[in-house]
């Protein structure tokens, strides 16, 4: 049985996958929040688990690089400083940051990078993504990921290409670029679609979220496949051998 640590434990995500540790008959190796010790809960954990916040990744990273604890890191909001850190730390210890831990959201990224890659530029691409009024941060973690797939799949910078909003007299569409819009109501668990916008024809690839459980079990089997990986950077692909 693998220990897992917990960063972010009373939050949502944290006791969901708390709860998906215990259902797989998993050890839970404690958790913190705000004002905890990550290096402590490192020291005896096996792999820790990070749903904190971007202002806490720098002490949480150190924690694991300083015990030898792989990490998965799925704090969204995350900005390109933060990606820094994490490629710093991967360096010296296992690392596996995601947008999305989900294994749906995995392969719709997969699908979703062959579809840009195989239509040409004159198909638009939109995406857009639906959470639950408490949401703080916009595009999604998750549609930044889509994002990333598609620009990926054109040999682009989703930087230079994407657009996060229009309003007024914006003029006609910019060709090759990808366009982002975020809905916040309800309890949305997270809905996100990938639209391919062609001439007389057009291509939806979604995934829906019906409970956050789904994530969680997803953090924990990157987790588990984390433990014992050399050093490096990781991603939710090769958690499914894609």
């Amino acid at each position: 049985m693998a220990r897992i640590g917990i960063i972010g434990s009373a939050g949502r995500m944290g006791q969901a996958i708390a709860a998906a540790v215990e259902a797989a008959g998993e050890v839970l190796a404690g958790g913190i929040d705000v004002g905890g010790d990550p290096l402590a809960l490192a020291q005896g954990s096996d792999v820790l688990v990070d749903f904190s916040s971007p202002k806490a990744l720098e002490a949480n990273l150190d924690a694991a690089v300083a015990s030898g604890t792989p990490i998965v890191v799925g704090t969204t909001g995350l900005e390109e400083r933060h990606h820094w850190l994490i490629d710093g730390a991967a360096e010296r210890a296992a690392v596996l940051q995601t947008g999305n831990t989900s294994l749906g959201v995995t392969l719709l990224a997969h699908l979703v990078r062959e579809a840009a890659s195989r239509l040409g530029e004159d198909w638009d691409i939109e995406i857009v993504e639906t959470h639950h009024r408490m949401k703080v941060d916009a595009p999604s973690g998750t549609a930044l990921l889509l994002g990333e797939a598609a620009a990926r799949g054109r040999s682009v910078s989703l930087g230079a290409e994407s657009v996060r909003g229009r309003d007024g007299i914006t003029g006609a569409r910019k060709p090759g670029t990808i366009g982002f819009a975020s809905l916040r109501g309800g309890t949305v668990a997270g809905d996100h679609a990938v639209h391919f916008l062609g001439d007389d024809e057009r291509i939806a690839l979604s995934h829906f979220a019906e409970d956050r459980v789904l994530f969680a079990r997803g953090a924990l089997r990157a987790a588990l496949w984390l433990i014992g990986r050399p050093a490096g950077r990781y991603t939710m692909p090769e958690v499914l051998g894609l």
